[in-house]
């Protein structure tokens, strides 16, 4: 006869998903990078270029647009709605030094 056994693994829900980070400050660049801060003092730098394409990013092939981009509830954000999460940024970009 068969029998079912459980494994009961407790797990912080840290070691699951890292605690999300916050942005407290953004400036976005002539090339299309966006210089962060994160809440714990961390310096990153995001390509935003090859989101581009992808929507709704395509209004900010204009950089013009893309220059309006402004810290909002913890991620970036520019005008029409666009957003990008704040663990995208954080996954995707490069450690840099303090700006």
């Amino acid at each position: 006869m068969a029998s079912n056994h459980f494994v009961l693994h407790l797990y912080s829900k840290e070691t699951i998903m890292p605690a999300l980070l916050d942005i407290t400050y953004v400036t976005a660049t002539e090339n299309h990078q966006l210089a962060l801060e994160f809440e714990n003092g961390e310096h990153r730098v995001f390509n935003m270029q090859p989101y581009l394409v992808r929507r709704p990013f395509g209004p900010l092939k204009d950089i013009a647009i893309f220059k309006l981009a402004r810290v909002e509830t913890g991620t970036v954000t520019w005008p029409g709605d666009i957003d990008i999460a704040p663990e995208t940024l954080y996954d995707k970009s490069v450690s840099s030094p303090r700006q």
